[in-house]
């Protein structure tokens, strides 16, 4: 029932992965069809009940203004969701996985611990908006409407053994209802046109409106579903050549495009609804579900508007709990590599979030379940930080990424909607935790206790930014991701019978190796030396499994067996580290009575500041060095 950690990654969502064969389709629309479907379930997160509760919120209490923070959510979504897809379609790895291959496991924990948070707080909002719908509808009470939320997880159990076609069909049949109902909602409503177009001009009223645009922010761009599109674009079989991935790629950006803009559709129709109904009839303070569900009916003059808003309502919350409970696997199974069965982590994803639901319920009581989807949207909000930039770094890696890495101009959107969003949340928990202190009778147990948690979220935050950058620029060379023989031309009798080659798979090693072979000859023994630099070869040492360790390890032994067939007696060494102190150390473990090894080519300023592997390894050996 159990994977542990110990054992090799899995593939992500493995029971459907590459279970929708796109090879056989012909045609620009049938191949386009067959890619089409991962985006509508991530689309769902962008409609759920959090969406309204924010956009009812945003509505009434500013009118249109806030209608440009919709659209600026909407495309900050397609671009990242975008993005998400690539590194799906690229590596064939979700972005949990990707982040659990790069960081160290001191990072990937309270990284999961927050993408759980997430979605915990995404759940949350399923839960509430189910629940509310089934009162509304049924006049069920939210406690039990609550409740009975725990069995709809079986739903996606059934649903996902049924195959991802079968499944996608059904969340697309709940997105035509959600969309069915607004289009006859704004039919009702009849709001002004000229009023809608004044709302897309940028405006923040007041903080409230602030903290709301954040919710909404936070409700459309969700950080979940970004783990949960690099894994969906993996249940496409397509071929791995170039022009196929290549493709891939375009057509899932296509069903981004068309899935993600009927999303903002249905948010902007809610928020319009808000605007001309409470809004225009001076009901300012309608943040509440159940009040708008109330007053839809005197507004617009229509029995059937609270009818389809409550029936819309169940299938936003029924869809995106499907979703949310999936990318929960994802999340668990890519940081932590640990599988448990699916209908039981599904069924702790759902108990995670009826447990602040039942307490909110039953201590606060039902007229705080509003104020409860706000704030869980928000705190999605706080989490996308640690979602987005990892996801930009590992799309703008050309060692990861090869021929597929982002342009220059979507990376400086990319770090610009990332740097939009951390700054507005910096700002938010700033202003919560001053108001929180200058209001509190126990000002001293905030300092001790939200303070540290803001502080040590700061400092990751501030480690998944800059690490992959440090890292970088301490590296001395490129990984030569291709392998490229050199021809061999020794040119003197043996001197020395023990050479070490310490290599950088630049174009400086075919001047490296023919130097060491005209030394040492076919007489001598050889091992060539390559030092592993990357942030996880510096904490794990031989226990890195990432990308480029394989590589490296391919291109040594690629050399060697190029050698060996010359008749050359070659041994290899990949080591983990520094190589001011690995080099060294292989050396003298060869008994090596010669080290070549090339300059590297680093200008004068570099060298000034990080200090040059040759001074360091000529110091600490013995032997002669020969610099080439």
């Amino acid at each position: 029932m159990i994977k542990q950690d110990s054992m090799p990654m899995g593939k992500s969502l493995e029971e459907v992965n590459a279970s929708v064969d796109t090879t056989q389709q012909t045609g620009f629309w049938r191949k386009l069809l067959s890619f089409m479907g991962p985006a509508y379930l991530v689309s769902v997160g962008y409609m759920d009940p959090g969406n309204w509760a924010t956009d009812l919120a945003g509505g009434s209490q500013f009118g249109y203004k806030l209608l440009w923070v919709l659209l600026m959510s909407n495309l900050m979504a397609l671009l990242l969701q975008s993005l998400s897809a690539r590194l799906g379609v690229v590596r064939g790895k979700d972005l949990a996985q990707a982040s659990r291959e790069t960081y160290p496991r001191a990072i990937n924990v309270p990284l999961y611990i927050l993408a759980e948070i997430a979605i915990a707080a995404c759940d949350l909002a399923e839960v509430l908006g189910m629940a509310i719908g089934l009162q509304l509808l049924f006049d069920i009470p939210l406690i039990w409407g609550v409740s009975i939320t725990v069995l709809d997880t079986f739903l996606l159990l059934f649903l996902i053994n049924q195959g991802m076609r079968k499944m996608e069909a059904f969340i697309l049949v709940l997105v035509s209802i959600i969309g069915g109902a607004f289009v006859l909602e704004m039919f009702f409503a009849k709001p002004g046109l000229n009023e809608v177009a004044s709302g897309l001009v940028p405006s923040i009223p007041n903080n409230e409106a602030l903290y709301i645009a954040i919710g909404i922010i936070g409700a459309t761009v969700m950080p979940h579903n970004l783990y949960l599109h690099s894994s969906l674009v993996q249940t496409r079989k397509f071929e791995r050549s170039v022009a196929g991935i290549r493709r891939a790629i375009k057509f899932n950006f296509i069903d981004s495009a068309v899935a993600l803009n009927l999303a903002f559709f249905v948010n902007a129709a809610i928020l319009i609804l808000a605007a001309a109904t409470f809004y225009k009839n001076g009901m300012h303070h309608v943040a509440e579900i159940k009040d708008a569900h109330k007053f839809l009916a005197p507004l617009l003059g229509s029995k059937w508007a609270p009818i389809l808003f409550a029936v819309a309502l169940i299938a936003a919350g029924q869809s995106s709990t499907l979703t949310g409970t999936l990318a929960g696997q994802i999340v668990m199974e890519g940081y932590l590599n640990f599988r448990i069965q699916p209908w039981l982590r599904r069924m702790i994803t759902r108990l995670l979030a009826v447990g602040p639901a039942l307490f909110v319920i039953i201590y606060f009581g039902e007229e705080y379940t509003g104020k409860l989807l706000v704030f869980s949207q928000v705190v999605l909000s706080m989490q996308l930080g640690f979602a987005i930039i990892p996801l930009i770094h590992f799309v703008s890696s050309k060692t990861r990424m090869g021929d597929f890495v982002i342009g220059k101009w979507l990376k400086v959107s990319a770090w610009l909607v990332a740097s939009t969003i951390v700054i507005l949340n910096i700002k938010l928990v700033y202003e919560e935790l001053s108001g929180w202190l200058a209001s509190s009778s126990y000002p001293t147990v905030i300092w001790l206790t939200a303070v540290p948690v803001a502080v040590a979220c700061l400092f990751l935050l501030l480690y998944i930014t800059f690490q992959p950058l440090v890292v970088k620029a301490l590296q001395h060379h490129p990984v030569g991701s291709h392998f490229q023989p050199v021809e061999y031309q020794p040119l003197a009798k043996p001197i020395y019978t023990r050479v070490a080659i310490a290599l950088d798979f630049s174009e400086v090693d075919k001047h490296v190796i023919n130097n060491a072979l005209a030394i040492g000859n076919q007489a001598a023994e050889y091992v060539i030396i390559h030092i592993v630099e990357t942030a996880g070869a510096l904490v794990m040492g031989p226990d890195i499994k990432d990308y480029e360790t394989s590589s490296d390890q391919l291109n040594l032994d690629r050399y060697a067996k190029d050698l060996r067939g010359k008749g050359y007696k070659v041994t290899v060494k990949l080591g983990y580290g520094n190589p001011k102190k690995c080099i060294p150390k292989i050396v003298k473990e060869f008994n090596a009575e010669l080290l070549v090894m090339g300059s590297h080519g680093h200008q004068l300023m570099k060298d000034l500041i990080l200090g040059t592997t040759i001074d360091s390894v000529r110091h600490s050996v013995k032997i002669p060095v020969l610099i080439v």
